[in-house]
């Protein structure tokens, strides 16, 4: 699933994001979500999260949960 729809994403749940820094190159940081930082429901870049560690970036997927 992808990261682009705000109402699938909420705090506690696990994605992979792209850094600011790393947007060029597409190098993916997984983390827990801990706040969502964009209020539109939709976003084509990716909803923006900050990270229970505190990195912030853009959704690019969100991990299965099995």
């Amino acid at each position: 699933m992808n990261g682009q729809n705000r109402k699938d994403i909420y705090p506690g749940l696990e994605v992979d994001i792209i850094l600011k820094k790393d947007q060029r190159t597409g190098k993916l940081t997984r983390g827990v979500v801990k706040d969502l930082l964009t209020s539109s429901s939709f976003h084509s870049r990716g909803i923006k999260v900050r990270l229970e560690d505190g990195q912030i970036g853009r959704v690019a997927s969100i991990v299965d949960e099995e």
